[in-house]
């Protein structure tokens, strides 16, 4: 490779590293049945910390039933799927696993993709360049899968303000009844954790004669009386045309999927080329994956003590007067507001007091909103929380950063 490539790829690093950010990994190792206990490994060693920035929201990663069940395929079944799913892929796991992801969300079908990411940028690609004449009406804050998958079908695409309800009909009357509409927005969204008025967007897009597209990625498992998210929570589920969620979180594994009728996922099943071409998701993923979402549509034990220790943490952090957007989710975002100091504040929590927050910088938020995204999971306790607590208003003062006004 000729050696102006490298100084372009450095050049473009030290910039990054200027803007303070440059991701640096931590290197951990769960401890089974001990989450949120974990070994960091560093160069002068390893010692153990607390994570603090986990999806694995409820400890199904930890459950011993899902493990068993994962362990049990692998010796029934080997150790991958062999295929895609159209080449010998397509495992009796699958067809059940399909089966109860289109019964949590009551539609008619479903179907399973490598991951959350790859299902949105595989579903919203295909409907935008296969249905003619399509417009994608497109929430400002949507993840980069679904702006990735808007983006790679080509078509017309119209922003509107993060769940201004208002915004969303101003933009669609702008169209006449021939264009196909697409409304795709999130349920929760995943840095700032607010909740998106799912009933109010699907009313107007309905309206208006759209397909409305929602990302429930950070809301199943968590959120509804059998981990529907928050369409179910909210009782709407039935007015969502295509709901589409992850594995990789509450859920504790990773792979995602879509959920609406039988003609859409058989669509999506047909054109979407990020399905068709990729290995299949392997038998030991799908059978932890079934006894973790089977197990969340009954027990609400994991959903109650996850959303304690998230009132918990709230409250301690005002009691300090470290500042986080309060939100009615579950995610805690402690606002910090410039980069160097937010890796600085995660850096001396892992070194000082062994508490793995991962740095959260641009691009992933805009610059001027750098900030430790937290998630209190169904597996810490009251005195992991005072400790973390702690620890914050200790290098609040250390970095000279402002408090929050009681």
């Amino acid at each position: 490779m000729d050696h102006s490539f490298n100084l372009q790829f450095q050049k473009q690093l030290e910039a990054l590293k200027e803007e303070g950010n440059y991701r640096v990994f931590a290197e951990i190792e769960r401890y089974r049945g001990e989450f949120p206990k974990a070994r960091n490994y560093t160069p002068d060693g390893t010692r153990d910390v607390s994570v603090w920035c986990s999806n694995d929201y409820l400890g199904m990663g930890q459950n011993t039933e899902v493990i068993q069940a994962m362990s049990d395929a692998a010796w029934q079944s080997g150790a991958g799927a062999g295929g895609t799913r159209n080449i010998s892929g397509t495992t009796h796991y699958h067809e059940l696993l399909e089966q109860e992801l289109a019964d949590l969300h009551n539609k008619e079908a479903a179907l399973l993709f490598t991951s959350g990411y790859v299902a949105n940028w595989a579903s919203l690609s295909t409907l935008g360049s296969r249905l003619p004449n399509a417009v994608i009406f497109s929430d400002e804050k949507n993840h980069a899968s679904m702006i990735e998958g808007i983006r790679h079908s080509r078509v017309r695409k119209e922003i509107w303000q993060r769940n201004n309800v208002e915004d969303l009909e101003r933009k669609l009357s702008a169209y006449d009844s021939s264009t196909m509409k697409i409304v795709a927005f999130e349920s929760i969204h995943s840095m700032d954790g607010d909740i998106a008025p799912i009933g109010e967007i699907c009313e107007v897009a309905n309206n208006h004669g759209a397909l409305t597209y929602l990302d429930e990625v950070h809301a199943v498992g968590i959120y509804g009386h059998r981990g529907g998210g928050i369409a179910e929570q909210d009782g709407v589920m039935d007015q969502v045309s295509i709901i589409q969620g992850t594995l990789g979180k509450a859920y504790g594994l990773i792979g995602g999927y879509i959920a609406g009728s039988r003609e859409s996922v058989d669509f999506i099943r047909s054109f979407a080329s990020g399905f068709i071409f990729t290995t299949a998701l392997p038998p030991a993923i799908l059978a932890g994956a079934l006894v973790s979402v089977r197990h969340l549509k009954e027990s609400q034990v994991e959903r109650t003590r996850q959303k304690n220790m998230v009132h918990l943490l709230r409250s301690r952090l005002d009691d300090h007067g470290v500042p986080h957007i309060d939100n009615p989710g579950h995610i805690v975002p402690v606002m910090i507001k410039d980069p160097a100091k937010c890796k600085m504040v995660a850096d001396l929590l892992l070194e000082d007091f062994g508490i793995y927050v991962q740095p959260i910088n641009y691009p992933t938020v805009p610059k001027g909103t750098e900030r430790l995204r937290i998630t209190p999971s169904a597996l810490h306790g009251e005195k992991d929380v005072d400790y973390l607590a702690d620890a914050l208003s200790v290098l609040w003062s250390q970095c000279a950063l402002s408090r929050a006004v009681a």
